[in-house]
């Protein structure tokens, strides 16, 4: 059962080192409107820690694991898994909130390049 295939020449060139991109212009409020619906996903990260999976295999009820902040210290709100603001956590209604004490610079801004700079 054999079939027919057709090839085509196929070119291939060296690729030089890539052009950095022209800053883009800046986004105005009607795109932006356009994005409002969009839904996103909204997590709190408490803190992080490492561990081998040995260390994680032993986990059981009771365990507890030391993560890489102090109680009181403020924790990220991350959307689609970005940090975007900072902020503590509070209890409503018995459901836990978080109020947010700093919003972050956006990734590439000139605040948040300076940011980095300094750590």
């Amino acid at each position: 059962m054999a079939e027919n295939v057709d090839y085509a020449p196929f070119e291939t060139t060296t690729a030089g080192p890539a052009e950095p991109e022209a800053p883009s212009a800046p986004v105005t409020a009607e795109e932006l409107s356009r994005l409002h619906d969009v839904p996103v996903e909204l997590a709190v990260e408490v803190g992080r820690t490492k561990m081998t999976i040995r260390e994680a295999l032993a986990l059981g009820p009771g365990s507890i694991v030391t993560l890489n902040r102090l109680a009181g210290e403020p924790v990220d709100l991350l959307v689609n898994g970005k940090p975007i603001a900072r902020g503590e956590v509070v209890v409503i209604d018995e459901e836990f909130g978080l109020r947010v004490t700093e919003v972050l610079a956006p990734a590439g801004s000139q605040a948040a390049d300076g940011a980095e700079d300094d750590a």
